[in-house]
């Protein structure tokens, strides 16, 4: 698997996709580096780190670090189905390990003019975004095939919810 852009994340493992390692493995490991770089402040308590990333065909897409990245990401998802996966860290510290988990979702892109992307990229509302795009900002004709509208903004709320419900049962079955 190829990675269009890297990831954009600071002061966390940033190591690019190793060629067998699945999209779901490497939002995994990005969100559980993420949470070491915040325990390693010494904070205490329930952290909650994320790392989404697109992945059209078996391209990976990460933030676009220029208009000439945006503009090739655009033009990759114009008109296709792609997956959008965030990887999840939940870590009540320091009473329990790490638990990670991912969610996906599948949207599907309308066919974008060369005006639009243009249109789009002068906007700026690429910038910061997997795959240079935003389904918030509801300016690209993406619809959501499957999954949850939270996980293609970059967190999954139910996935995120079910993963501290997982936590507070650990907890309770560790004080009994």
């Amino acid at each position: 698997m190829t990675v269009a852009a890297p990831p954009e994340a600071a002061e966390t493992d940033q190591t690019p996709q190793k060629n067998d390692e699945s999209l779901e493995a490497y939002v995994l490991r990005l969100a559980h580096a993420k949470a070491i770089a915040v325990a390693a402040t010494g904070i205490t308590g329930t952290l909650v780190a994320c790392d989404t990333l697109s992945q059209v065909g078996d391209i990976a897409l990460g933030k676009p670090a220029n208009r000439n990245e945006a503009r090739t990401m655009l033009e990759m998802l114009s008109g296709k189905r792609h997956r959008v996966l965030s990887g999840v860290c939940v870590w009540q510290r320091p009473q329990l390990e790490p638990l990670l988990g991912f969610a996906e979702s599948v949207l599907e892109m309308g066919q974008l003019s060369a005006s639009h992307i243009n249109w789009y990229l002068e906007s700026g509302l690429w910038q910061g975004k997997s795959g240079a795009c935003g389904f918030q900002d509801e300016r690209i004709p993406l619809t959501l095939v499957s999954g949850s509208p939270s996980n293609v903004i970059g967190l999954p709320l139910e996935k995120v919810r079910s993963m501290l419900a997982m936590v507070d049962e650990k907890l309770s079955q560790a004080a009994h």
